[in-house]
């Protein structure tokens, strides 16, 4: 508990910070200012209670990185998985299944089939190294909406949402952290601590520039929500299905890895005055608090409508889309 603590007391200070200082990843000051910016950036038909509960949420940021300690092996096999998209790694796999279980199933199976002919794939063909980030920022973006709904009972009845509120609280700092994970590009690939195989542009392979480019240089230009907030732009009217919606956003952080390559190969980030790698993290972290936002927004709509009724429900094997691997009919 006093490590938490004093993680959430950090976050909050360099939340607001405008000078460099220690830190550890994108998940500290990078998170904090998304979520804190993301927030901000509500309009006012919007879920604005949030507002009330921001310094908690930008103090929280890094929080779902806490459960990834080598000593707690339970949490850390569940949680460590959420936080990337390896997407080289599952070209094999269209459409991406639109449940968390069908997709292990499916890198499963593919280890299966390349185990002999080809090892050093299989090796890393699982759930740890493909990741389930999608899966974690749709979960909590459906939690939200249910917890939405109970801010909204609450306000009608006359009741007390305070309790609902903290609810929502707690499942925007997920989501704002899967989707600020999602937002930082070498979060979406392979290469996300070093080139891997083939490399003809002599990018680095040293692991550290994961560190070196959403920390240590973050830290050094000291980044704040002012950096990013007119870079958000206005709410996106963002319709369809979410899950795509979040796919699609990967998919476009993914594009641009060879960006981050390019630009440590110049310098290694070692000049807190590059102008260009200073604009990339403005622009990720911005593009990270718009989709964020964008999402808060969009639950708080759904939770004006009462759930959709299923029928037959996604746990019957009389429903045509059962499947009995995984016992349920994918969302």
């Amino acid at each position: 508990m006093r490590r938490l603590a004093l993680a959430a007391a950090l976050a909050t200070t360099l939340a607001v910070a405008t000078v460099p200082v220690t830190a550890h990843a994108w998940g500290v000051r990078a998170h904090a200012v998304i979520d804190r910016a993301a927030i901000q950036a509500i309009p006012n038909d919007g879920p604005v209670f949030l507002r009330r509960h921001v310094d908690y949420i930008a103090a929280s940021a890094s929080l779902p990185d806490t459960w990834r300690d080598d000593a707690e092996g339970f949490s850390k096999i569940a949680e460590d998985p959420n936080h990337g998209w390896f997407r080289e790694q599952f070209t094999f796999l269209r459409p991406i299944p639109r449940s968390r279980h069908e997709f292990v199933l499916a890198l499963y199976r593919r280890y299966l089939a390349i185990k002999d002919a080809d090892p050093a794939t299989a090796a890393r063909t699982n759930v740890r190294w493909t990741g389930t980030l999608p899966y974690a920022a749709v979960e909590a973006y459906q939690r939200l909406i249910v917890c939405m709904r109970a801010v909204r009972a609450a306000r009608a009845s006359g009741g007390d949402v305070s309790v609902p509120e903290q609810q929502c609280a707690f499942e925007a700092i997920l989501l704002g952290h899967y989707i600020g994970d999602g937002s930082q590009p070498l979060h979406v690939s392979i290469h996300s601590d070093g080139w891997r195989g083939a490399n003809p542009n002599g990018y680095t392979r040293d692991r550290s520039i994961h560190g070196r480019f959403e920390s240590r240089f973050v830290d050094a230009i000291g980044l704040t929500t002012a950096d990013i907030a007119p870079r958000i732009g206005a709410p996106a009217n963002r319709q369809g299905d979410m899950f795509d919606a979040v796919l699609a956003f990967l998919d476009t952080s993914g594009n641009r890895l060879e960006r981050v390559y390019q630009l440590e190969k110049r310098d290694g980030f070692a000049n807190a005055n590059d102008k260009d790698v200073r604009a990339l993290v403005y622009e990720r972290a911005a593009v990270g608090a718009a989709m964020l936002r964008d999402m808060l927004c969009r639950a708080w709509a759904e939770s004006a409508v009462p759930p959709a009724k299923v029928s037959p429900s996604p746990l019957d094997p009389s429903n045509p889309r059962f499947n009995p691997e995984t016992g349920s009919a994918p969302a």
